[in-house]
């Protein structure tokens, strides 16, 4: 029987693979992302796909979940960040777009009024998620932090 390679795997094929090992594991993103030293949004990113582990991290990563020594390979390439602009029907991922579409303009002007004419990178970018108990119904606490670039002049 021949070895099964990375190639054999689409990235789809990966996030399965890993969604499956995850749940038979029993954890969380939280405990996942705690076992290898990172935060749980980059991890959950990084496992479905939109970044490219380290190869340290893809290690523990893959020791961690049961994943088979080839889809180390692939949790290190460099992502091909595709999606489309189909708003999603999921209720959890529409409000996202939601709170961009009416949101999205006052952000932009904020950030060019505090900064200038540029704008938040997501590729020097950080997000936590945080739960914040109140009376009326626990929140949800986003905070994110993305470099500022400044449109070049040319």
């Amino acid at each position: 029987m021949n070895k099964m390679t990375i190639q054999d795997l689409s990235r789809d094929d990966l996030t399965a693979m890993i969604l499956r090992a995850k749940k038979r594991a029993g954890l969380g993103w939280v405990d996942i992302a705690e076992a290898i030293g990172m935060s749980p949004v980059w991890t959950h990113s990084a496992a479905t796909g939109m970044n490219a582990f380290p190869a340290d991290k893809a290690r523990l990563f893959a020791d961690l979940l049961g994943l088979p020594e080839t889809a180390i390979e692939g949790l290190t390439e460099s992502p091909l960040k595709v999606w489309t602009q189909t708003v999603p029907t999921d209720p959890c991922l529409y409000r996202f777009y939601e709170i961009v579409g009416v949101y999205g303009p006052t952000l932009k002007a904020l950030i060019n009024e505090e900064f200038g004419n540029g704008i938040m990178s997501a590729i020097d970018f950080s997000m936590h998620i945080e739960r914040e108990p109140n009376p009326k119904g626990d929140r949800v606490k986003l905070t994110m932090s993305g470099k500022y670039l400044e449109y070049a002049n040319w």
